[in-house]
């Protein structure tokens, strides 16, 4: 697939095309680890969500599907409401891959997956057999930013250095960041075109979380890179890493960045995070995963992660969830459609 769908802030369709990267042979024996990983986890006897969890982060450690998955972890812990919780690692393409194994798994209620943005983009770019819609949607619990690094020695000191420079030379500046057609991605096509930079001449390459990102750019691998913020936050306090823009509408309290906005770039992009369930459980199943996520999203720990993080509490749960998803899958496969991808 070598596509890139954007939409920028006045609802132009951008468009732009790329070439796959990756190790696919290594990309396919770390999934086939996870699966078993997660198929081994559901060992235990009983389908009480009370009493055990398993996440699927479909995105490899140190993503931000991880970060959610882990962070969610602990606060149910923590708050005493689910003591028994696993996190196993399913990367690729986007969420996808994840995704596909996660609905064959049948309708145990203490399996769940993390899943945002980034997905809605990938179910389509990547032709996924299976959607969203196969899920049983459980909470939408964050909103989150992407920022555009870079490593300490870099020439780049600000956003304007970059841009001058990705004006100049826009394939041979190599941009990392997470799945094709997921937010980090999207964001890149946006800022391309509001600078007025070719989208189809930029080099973006495509990783399967923040964590690969992160070790591209302290190898000097990329030029840049495009994540969420706490993806790269303590490489940042330590000094290993510069944040040159910040992709929220106004700058956020505890990030000292500025955003694209204030630096003339007329683009803000919020990833939000949230939890599925496999299809086929039942209501009362439903019902009662929605109640230990409402709780956790009130405990003091939950609210600590939030402020921690830097994320924006967004919490939606049940139909409404299910509602905001179909409405977003919607709106990304319109303009895909009308892109003719």
């Amino acid at each position: 697939m070598s596509a890139l769908w954007t939409v920028n802030h006045k609802g132009v369709i951008v468009t732009a095309k790329r070439k796959l990267m990756g190790a696919v042979g290594i990309a396919a024996t770390m999934v086939l680890v996870g699966v078993a990983a997660f198929d081994a986890s559901q060992s235990t006897t009983g389908t009480d969500p009370s009493t055990k969890l398993t996440f699927m982060s479909p995105s490899a450690p140190g993503g931000g599907w991880d970060l959610a998955a882990r962070e969610s972890q602990q606060a149910l812990r923590a708050g005493g409401i689910v003591n028994n919780v696993q996190v196993v690692n399913v990367p690729g393409a986007g969420g996808t891959i994840g995704l596909s194994q996660f609905v064959g798994l049948g309708a145990d209620p203490t399996n769940l997956m993390m899943t945002g943005t980034v997905m809605m983009g990938a179910i389509n770019v990547n032709k996924s057999t299976v959607d969203l819609s196969d899920t049983t949607p459980i909470a939408r619990l964050a909103e989150d930013y992407e920022v555009f690094i870079v490593p300490a020695n870099s020439p780049y000191e600000t956003l304007d250095d970059f841009i001058a420079d990705w004006k100049q030379n826009p394939h041979s500046v190599a941009i990392g960041g997470g799945g094709v057609g997921g937010t980090d991605h999207l964001l890149a096509g946006l800022v391309a075109e509001e600078a007025g930079i070719d989208p189809g001449d930029i080099n973006y390459v495509s990783y399967a979380g923040g964590g690969e990102v992160l070790t591209s750019l302290l190898s000097n691998t990329v030029a840049i890179g495009v994540s969420g913020y706490n993806e790269f936050s303590d490489q940042i306090e330590a000094g290993n890493l510069r944040a040159l823009a910040v992709s929220a509408e106004e700058p956020i309290d505890g990030i000292d960045v500025p955003t694209l906005i204030d630096q003339g770039v007329d683009v803000h992009l919020p990833n939000w995070r949230g939890i599925v369930a496999p299809p086929g459980i039942t209501d009362a199943e439903r019902d009662q995963l929605v109640a230990i996520f409402e709780e956790m999203a009130a405990t003091p720990e939950w609210q600590d992660t939030l402020e921690r993080n830097s994320w924006e509490p967004a919490l939606l749960t049940g139909d409404d969830f299910a509602a905001f998803i179909e409405e977003d899958q919607a709106r990304v496969d319109q303009i895909i459609e009308e892109l003719g991808l």
